[in-house]
Order: structure tokens, then sequence, then C-alpha cells
């Protein structure tokens, strides 16, 4: 006999322009046409070398990998011209990143306060971010993936800030953005018109392109900027199906760089190529044991930068593309 469910026609879902937001997209946008990064790191030219160098010597993947944060704190914009350029091949995300990234879209904010919102019961419950599942529901019938529905509906639809936008951008410049991700997450698994089936569908057709872009990676790089967990585990994934591919070819894809941006204390030189022990807590922080140290360990390179993303992502993407102009 089935467990009793959850009735969500109970919900009270309210419109959003009864939110109080926390985050401002006029505040926190950077455009890389007037703003200068602040951020420095012994790394970092090292790194954007390797970046260009894969773009341009070796027309190889370059893949970026980032959490909700990522698009809060007002990178778009560096992200979308390094797309334009060419300088990164494929852009990759949560399901909270594409959530925020539909909503500065639509109306320049983003971000409600947990705090408040979940005394109230009323967190996530917001009519117009729902429509997310009726757009997911539909791409499901096309059989298209997440990162592209999403920003097909922004551009389509002519979203105020659909130029800000890193998947409305992708889907309008053809470059894959794909949306990893956990179910029950996010705010709009709450909604009634939420379809399990048609998540899964979405979400792992963005897994599989995914993977076809890991496929591209020797020679290339992958940046992982904030994602603890989707972050190494869907690369990890991806490069387990793309080398067991390569295998069978008589082909290797070990010669490609890594990077971790995030905040937490480790080893910033070379001690990273090598996980910590178990008995250390941060053997549990997924991007040092995955992407710094196994994945490369067969011949690539792995750089660690701490650092805030608001900072790090424009010195990054500034740096590689003051190269570019050279």
């Amino acid at each position: 006999m089935p467990f009793e469910k959850f009735d969500r026609s109970q919900l009270n879902i309210l419109p959003l322009n009864e939110r109080i937001h926390d985050v401002d997209l006029a505040k926190v946008f950077k455009d890389p046409a007037d703003h200068t990064p602040d951020f420095t790191h012994r790394d970092l030219p090292e790194l954007a070398k390797s970046v260009w160098e894969a773009r341009r010597k070796h027309d190889a993947a370059v893949l970026m990998m980032y959490g909700a944060h990522v698009i809060r704190t007002g990178n778009a914009g560096y992200m979308i011209e390094m797309m334009k350029k060419g300088l990164i091949t494929h852009f990759a995300t949560n399901g909270a990143g594409s959530i925020h990234d539909y909503e500065f879209a639509m109306i320049g904010e983003t971000c409600e306060s947990v705090a408040k919102y979940i005394s109230e019961g009323q967190f996530g419950l917001w009519k117009e971010t729902g429509i997310i599942n009726d757009i997911i529901e539909e791409a499901a019938k096309e059989d298209l993936g997440w990162g592209e529905a999403i920003g097909r509906y922004i551009w389509e639809n002519n979203f105020p800030n659909r130029e800000k936008s890193v998947l409305a951008m992708g889907y309008h410049l053809g470059v894959p953005c794909t949306v990893h991700i956990g179910i029950g997450n996010d705010i709009i698994h709450e909604h009634p018109n939420c379809n399990g089936a048609a998540m899964g569908i979405c979400s792992y057709n963005d897994f599989l392109i995914y993977a076809q872009s890991v496929t591209k990676l020797e020679h290339g790089a992958f940046l992982n900027f904030g994602s603890a967990v989707a972050g190494p585990e869907v690369y990890l994934k991806a490069l387990a199906m793309a080398r067991n591919v390569a295998h069978q070819r008589g082909e290797r894809i070990t010669d490609f760089t890594t990077a971790v941006f995030d905040l937490l204390e480790i080893p910033e030189d070379s001690e990273h190529s090598a996980a910590p022990p178990k008995s250390d807590p941060r053997y549990y922080f997924r991007p040092w044991k995955t992407i710094l140290a196994r994945t490369v360990a067969d011949g690539g390179r792995s750089y660690y930068i701490r650092g805030e993303h608001q900072r790090t992502v424009p010195a990054l993407c500034k740096m590689v593309m003051d190269m570019d102009k050279e």
C-alpha cells in the first residue's frame, strides 16, 4: 500500500511582487566594459594562460560549473563576454542557479529572506517563479535540456534583462548551458505544477549534453566556482563516461587543467594534488579530492584559488580576455 503523500493543492501560492527581495540586479551586475577587478592570486596568470591556450591553441573544451551564488553576486556580464568570445564553451549550474538567472531576467531582483519566509510558511511559494515548472513540462515533450528550455523562454518572451542572463544568451548564441538538479532541492519543487518526470527528462538530457562536452576536455579546462556537490559529482560521472569511450578508441583524456574557486582554507600549492586523509574533515570537501586530485592524477594540473566569487570570476575572465587581445 502506498504511503500517504503531501497534498500540494492545499498550498497558498502568492504573486512574486509581494515578496521582499534581497538582491537587486542593478546593484550587483558587473559590466566588463566599466568594471575593474580587484583580485589577485599568484596562480591566476598561469591558470588564465591554460584557459586561453585551451581555446586558441588546442580548440578544446573549457567548461565552467558554478553554484547559485555566482549568479546572485552579479557575474553574468563577465561570463557572457567569455561566451561571446568563445573562451568558455559550456556553462553548467544547479537548479538554484537557473532560478536566480530566470528571476533576474524577469524582474531584475532575486533572493528572499529564508529566515522570514520559512517562519511564515511562504518560502519559495511564488507564482511567477513556479512558471519554470510549466516551461520544463513543455520542454520534456520536446526532449530538450533544462538550460536550453529556460534560456529559450527568457529570450523568446523578451524578458527585460534577457541580455544579462547566462541561460538566455547561451540559447541565443548556441552555447550549451546545462542545469543539474537534485529533486527536492529547489523552491519550484514545492509547487503543485511540479512534474518530477519532466524534470528528470530535461535535467538528464543536460547531463548527457554535459558529458558530450567533457569528451572534448583533452588539452582543455574545467573551472568549478562554488559548487561543492553538484560540480564535482556531475563532472566525475561525465568524465568516467568520456574516458570509457576514449579508451575503447585508444585515446586518452588526461592532459587538461582543473581549477576550484571557493572559500575553504586548503593548501593553495602542490599539496592539494593529493586528497587529504579520511581523518581530515576536509576529505569530505568533494572539489578537493575529485577535481584537484583524483581526476588529474594521470597527467593534468590543478589550481585552488580562494576568494569571493564577485572578485574571482571577474579577475579570471578579464585576464583571459586581455590575453586574447594580444
